[in-house]
């Protein structure tokens, strides 16, 4: 009798959990609703608490703060230095949302990161709600949400939305291309595609092109070449009707890139094609090399927790890939994929505009019951369902003990959670509960986001040197003073700080900026000091020392002691 009622009872909770999934579905608005929230919930933990991070995205925030501080809204600059490597379009989008919100009263608006940041985070929730859209050419209304979840719950998106970079707009804009074209292609013979969808389309390209220049008409035009290429036919591109888009795209773009080139004589374009584009192919900057396939081994982290199913399903693609969904997803993601291993210059986001597609595959494959324990090593493999949370617990942890004596015990609970949730979701995988197993994933990524952005950063003391040494700079006893830095040169600190902020070389040179009085201050580093103290003492100088700042740069891999030296009142 027992084992009847409990049958009966887990099929009542079956069907009340297919119910309301049904009931979910059949609205497009309440499934968007539930991606927002998952992605709200992934974006916005320690989306104002985290620091300025070195070095692009201060690099970015500075040059848009210095737009609003000279109202030139053409040239890009940081401090005197121009900085011609991307078109205008985040700058743009940051200057808007900066004066939003000092119109609304928002204090010290323009020292404020996450006004700045807040195009990204618009950015990562429009490339999960267009991977939504873009999926239902490809799937169900549950296929697309799994899909764009996966988007949601991705350790890339997740850092990129709290990024005020080029990143996240640009994978929306490259989904909102890529899901256009996908339309053009499946439905072709069709005649004519919706309003609504040439809008995105079209939309997605020229601000792609205004954000990072080349990359999204790159995506579109690869992957249009394989697919005319396997049809021996481009007149399916006819749909998109390329010459009045191309007509909007060039009163979109050309406007700036004009002003830009009569503004800077030309300079912006041989900096940006010339150092910037072209130095990635060639050796220019081998700081960021990394040999080919550092792309396909950084994937199982950046795409964490679809990555492994996603390698998983790779067989998949080569098994169907006559169908023509499969052949579109293919085509979006391998062309484009070999570009960016070819490249010397990697870093591991610039491959994320692919992966709406790589969720597309993925979740094709799952609802055909392709992923599973029954494909070769899977249950294996699927072990780094927990391996990512339990590293990042573990290994975050060791930092905080390292660098601050403690663990971080605001976070820990919650990452330890993440974890534990993340080592069931690969138990209900190897029990041949995919779905399941996926669900909970989005569950346990949730919780990694909250965990580590949320409250661990903030345990980090030693890492947070621009914040804590801008700190001392604005309570020093006179209004604004005069700051200047030696041996500490991270961009953070000038977008902290202010504009002004003098970036000296020598300990000479730091005793010869107090000298010429008035309320000033200089950063010290510790290696400098001696040749500092040397100095003030030829000159007869006798400065204050406000405090010391002790921790870690991790651009430049070592343990900074910066002395903060005061003179005047």
């Amino acid at each position: 009798m027992d084992g009847f009622v409990a049958q009966q009872r887990a099929s009542l909770r079956h069907f009340s959990l297919a119910q309301a999934a049904s009931v979910l579905e059949r609205s497009h608005l309440r499934l968007c609703a539930i991606l927002v929230l998952l992605s709200l919930a992934c974006f916005l933990p320690g989306f104002a608490s985290l620091q300025p991070m070195d070095r692009d995205e201060p690099r970015y925030a500075q040059a848009t703060k210095q737009m609003l501080e000279t109202r030139d809204f053409v040239d890009i600059r940081f401090q005197d230095e121009a900085r011609h490597k991307k078109p205008v379009g985040i700058y743009w989008m940051q200057s808007a949302t900066v004066a939003l919100g000092e119109a609304i009263g928002i204090p010290e608006a323009h020292t404020t990161i996450a006004l700045y940041r807040l195009p990204s985070l618009f950015g990562a929730l429009a490339t999960v709600l267009l991977t939504y859209w873009a999926s239902l050419a490809f799937l169900s209304r549950r296929g697309a949400f799994v899909a764009a979840a996966l988007m949601a719950t991705s350790i890339i998106l997740m850092v990129e939305a709290r990024l005020a970079k080029t990143d996240a707009v640009l994978a929306a804009c490259s989904v909102a291309a890529m899901g256009g074209l996908a339309r053009a292609y499946l439905s072709r013979g069709a005649g004519i595609l919706p309003r609504r969808t040439l809008l995105i389309f079209w939309l997605g390209f020229a601000v792609g092109i205004l954000v990072k220049g080349p990359l999204v008409p790159m995506f579109v035009g690869l992957s249009a070449a394989v697919l005319i290429y396997r049809e021996r036919s481009a007149h399916w591109l006819l749909t998109l009707r390329p010459w009045l888009g191309g007509l909007a795209t060039l009163l979109i773009v050309l406007p700036w890139f004009i002003a830009i080139a009569i503004k800077s004589g030309g300079a912006f374009y041989s900096a940006s094609v010339g150092h910037d584009m072209l130095g990635k192919v060639g050796t220019a900057q081998s700081y960021h090399w990394a040999p080919p396939g550092f792309y396909l081994a950084s994937f199982f982290a950046t795409f964490w927790p679809g990555a492994i199913l996603a390698a998983i399903a790779a067989p998949f693609a080569w098994i169907h890939r006559k169908e023509e969904a499969v052949a579109f997803t293919v085509a979006w993601i391998v062309p484009s994929w070999l570009v960016f291993e070819a490249v010397p210059t990697k870093l591991p986001h610039y491959t994320m505009p692919l992966f709406p597609a790589v969720a597309i595959l993925t979740v094709m494959a799952i609802s055909r019951h392709f992923v599973g324990p029954h494909r070769p090593a899977a249950k294996v493999a699927t072990v780094l369902l927990p391996f990512i949370p339990l590293g990042l617990t573990i290994g975050l942890s060791s930092v905080s003990w390292s660098f601050d004596g403690a663990l971080p015990y605001r976070g820990l609970p919650v990452m330890i959670a993440s974890s534990l949730i993340a080592i069931y979701a690969w138990w209900l995988f190897v029990r041949n509960q995919v779905h399941k197993a996926v669900s909970v994933s989005f569950v346990s990524a949730t919780c990694l986001a909250i965990g580590v952005f949320g409250f661990t950063q903030l345990d980090l003391r030693s890492l947070k040197l621009s914040p804590r040494l801008a700190e001392v700079a604005h309570n020093h006893s006179c209004e604004n003073p005069k700051v200047a830095t030696l041996g500490y040169r991270e961009p953070s600190l000038v977008f902290l700080t202010g504009t002004g902020l003098e970036m000296l070389e020598t300990g000479e040179q730091a005793s010869a900026f107090l000298k010429d009085g008035g309320c000033r201050m200089v950063f010290v580093e510790r290696r400098f000091e001696e040749a500092f103290r040397a100095e003030n003492e030829r000159l007869g100088l006798i400065p204050t020392l406000s405090t010391r700042v002790v921790g870690f740069n991790i651009n430049s891999g070592r343990r900074l002691d910066i002395g903060a030296y005061a003179s005047g009142s």
